[in-house]
This record gives C-alpha cells, structure tokens and sequence, in this order.
C-alpha cells in the first residue's frame, strides 16, 4: 500500500485535533466532581466523526496513536493500559454498530461511552486481582451514558456541517 502524504496530514492533523480535545478537558471542571475519574471524553467527537466519514480503519489509527501519545506524554504505563483496554473496546464495539445501521450516531457513542468504562474496570479488575471493581460499573454506565449522549451529539452536528465532498482523493 502506497502511502499518500495528504493521507497522512489528515490523520495528523486529526492526531493533533484529539490531543488539543483532550488537553481542553483537563481544563474544564469535573461533571461530577464527587465522583473521581470520570471524563467527557471530548476526543471521542473527532474519533465519531472519522468512523462516519472516513471509516473503521482511520478512527482506529488515529484513537489508538492518540492514546500511546498521551499515555507518553502526560500518564504512565498503568494509564496507557487502561486506556487502551478502554479505547480498544469502544472502538470494537462502535465499529460494529456502525456496520449494523441500525442505531444513531448518538447510539454509537452511548455504546461507545459505556465500552470504554466497561473495558477499563476490567482492566482494573485484572491489574489488581480485585472484583470489587465492578460495583464502579454502575455509576460509570450512567456517566458513559450521558458523555456518550453529548459526544454524540457533537458528533453528529460536525458529521451533518463539514460536507463528505472535501475528503474526495
């Protein structure tokens, strides 16, 4: 496969796009402040959008670089296994509703929001031999549920705005 270089400046800009998401979520107050760990998920508006207009393949490689970059850059070795045990989830499962067309892209987010959170209590579960874990569940499948209704949204309004046409080859 040849590589094309306007290819790979759009999924690096797209890269840069889910980084500076993800930097401007630090940045806002918590939605739930009493409640530790839970996130908006802002980069997952670009991630959306690219498994819509540009397919399974391109959302994959750029939420999978941003993940190893930001674990590189700002968190550990535990973040990034969470992280990616998270983002791996949500992908497969986003990808899959996508293919099934039978649910919104606010749906396909919802799905995806609740994955990520499923994914990384399991990865705590079995990081840290513990099944305690799962009781997490309950309160992150509310909060994916609602992140997941909001990125979806977004998700959709930029789907609807930015026109198929400019990613003509």
């Amino acid at each position: 496969m040849k590589y094309k270089p306007k290819l790979v400046a759009f999924v690096g800009i797209c890269t840069a796009l889910t980084m500076v998401l993800a930097y401007i979520e630090v940045l806002l107050p918590p939605l739930f402040p009493s409640i530790p760990g839970i996130k908006m998920g802002l980069p997952n508006i670009i991630i959306l959008f690219l498994l819509y207009r540009r397919g399974p393949v391109f959302a994959s490689v750029v939420s999978i670089i941003r993940i190893v970059l930001i674990s590189m850059l700002f968190g550990n070795m535990m973040a990034f296994l969470y992280s990616i045990a998270g983002g791996i989830l949500s992908l497969l499962i986003m990808i899959l509703l996508r293919r099934l067309q039978c649910f919104s892209t606010v749906g396909v987010s919802v799905a995806g929001g609740v994955a990520h959170n499923i994914g990384q209590i399991l990865m705590a579960m079995l990081l840290l031999e513990t099944a305690e874990f799962g009781y997490y569940l309950i309160i992150l499948i509310l909060t994916g549920t609602i992140s997941g209704i909001l990125i979806g949204l977004c998700g959709a309004l930029l789907i609807k705005r930015i026109p198929e046409s400019i990613f003509k080859d």
